[in-house]
């Protein structure tokens, strides 16, 4: 009994397993490989061997062929290995096949995202966005230990005439998927109307491949204190802040779940609570890790993410993190030749290059700006209260007696974003007469 406890106390040792078909070089294999023994060990598990194959196409009975197979089963056996990780996600046939001849728990890169998503998961939505996602997963991968889920379900339990203990399980996580869904309904329409009630604050995303220091970066730029480890996936809440990029530029800067390759796409989907927060932002800051060799994939995969998102076209300035580790110049040469002006290189976790990334911010979030001059009755205090709150007023000019109500007039020349510039215009339009102009491609309508 003793030595299978601490059997039990050890980390688990996992052999990966992976495949490089004719669509994808070698390089790309082992890399994917390198970020799954990342994974691994973020799980708490140890990696203690590798097995790669080449094939025309996956393998549709057993993912790796026949022969790879039975070298598997032999290195299970060699290392005494508890569990096999997969780099793609396999199949329900592929799973009973290998199981009969390895002989030892099989996980696929989906489920060993999720078991991390749940080790990492804090708050309420991100336990309920968690197991959501698991319940999809299973859903297609039903066995008999899911019956538990009649315990969480309040009286689901009763089996019909005929009835087949799967058929009662996938009734179960059925059920089960329908509450949880019903209850993200809910949070996505309060977190709705909490956006709603930041809208005038110009709202920055950070978003970025996992453990490109997002959460370093956010707690140095509004000196807060979001959870920030070197380990995939530390942040999976949508965490936001207001800070100062300028003395007189207030933005709400929210931290944001990283991207990774081969994303399960119900993750995506049941967290679209959370990702709310990118599609609605108005500017992105891509956070970019530059001492990781493969980083220029890692920005390829992020945007791919974003454009499923529909997010991919916002403004977005490049922030690469850790220069302080990342030394040859020329590195950040061949960036600025790549990526043009909207680039800054930060060291989050010591503080480089921040009022440099402030600056490019400030000049991103301006770029578009509309300029705005109007003539509004001082009895409209409260639009001129509006406009101090969202807009930068330039000048301010009160003249008593040029109203023909003798009310007096205020003259405002102010800049604005786009989208509060569209919020203002059914007001400001009641007052064109006054003296209304727009510009930087943004007429009065």
């Amino acid at each position: 009994m003793t030595d299978q406890n601490e059997r039990r106390a050890q980390p688990e040792r996992a052999i990966l397993v992976g495949v490089s078909t004719r669509s994808e070089e070698a390089w790309r294999l082992e890399s994917s490989l390198d970020e799954l023994a990342l994974l691994a060990d973020t799980a708490g598990a140890v990696v203690v061997e590798r097995l790669t194959q080449s094939l025309p196409h996956l393998n549709p009975a057993t993912y790796i062929g026949s022969g790879k197979v039975g070298e598997l089963a032999a290195l299970a056996k060699e290392f005494n290995a508890d569990l096999v990780i997969f780099d793609d996600d396999l199949s329900p046939v592929q799973i009973r096949n290998l199981e009969k001849a390895v002989g030892c728990k099989l996980v696929d890169r989906s489920a060993l995202i999720l078991d991390i998503f749940a080790q990492h998961a804090r708050s309420a939505t991100a336990r309920t966005q968690v197991e959501l996602a698991q319940l999809e997963y299973l859903r297609t991968r039903l066995t008999r230990q899911w019956t538990h889920l009649s315990r969480q379900t309040g009286g689901i339990g009763t089996k019909g005439p005929g009835e087949t203990q799967i058929e009662t399980d996938r009734r179960l996580i059925r059920d089960r998927i329908r509450v949880l869904r019903d209850k993200l309904g809910r949070i996505d329409r309060q977190r709705s109307t909490q956006r709603k009630n930041r809208e005038e604050h110009t709202r920055v995303s950070l978003v970025g491949y996992t453990n490109a220091g997002k959460s370093t970066l956010m707690n140095a730029l509004a000196g807060s204190n979001v959870q920030a480890e070197n380990r995939l996936f530390a942040t999976l809440d949508a965490t936001t802040r207001i800070t100062y990029i300028a003395s007189n530029k207030p933005v709400l800067i929210s931290d944001t779940v990283g991207f990774i390759r081969k994303l399960p796409h119900r993750l995506i989907e049941s967290f679209k609570s959370t990702l709310d927060e990118v599609r609605e932002s108005d500017l992105l800051l891509h956070v970019v890790d530059i001492t990781h060799p493969g980083f220029e994939e890692q920005i390829g995969i992020v945007n791919e993410t974003l454009t499923e998102l529909g997010a991919f076209d916002k403004p977005t300035l490049m922030a690469f993190n850790k220069i302080d580790v990342e030394h040859d110049r020329r590195v950040m040469e061949v960036i600025r030749e790549t990526w043009g002006q909207d680039v800054a290189f930060v060291s989050a976790a010591r503080g480089i290059g921040l009022e440099e990334l402030r600056s490019r911010l400030v000049e991103l979030m301006e770029r578009d700006f509309v300029d705005v001059r109007i003539e509004l009755p001082l009895s409209e205090g409260q639009l001129v209260n509006h406009i101090h709150r969202i807009a930068q007023v330039i000048t301010e000019e009160y003249d008593y007696a040029s109203d023909a109500s003798g009310d007096g007039i205020v003259r405002l020349h102010f800049r604005t974003a786009p989208q509060h510039y569209d919020d203002l215009r059914p007001a400001l339009g009641r007052f064109e007469t006054g003296g209304l102009t727009a510009t930087n491609g943004r007429p009065p309508s």
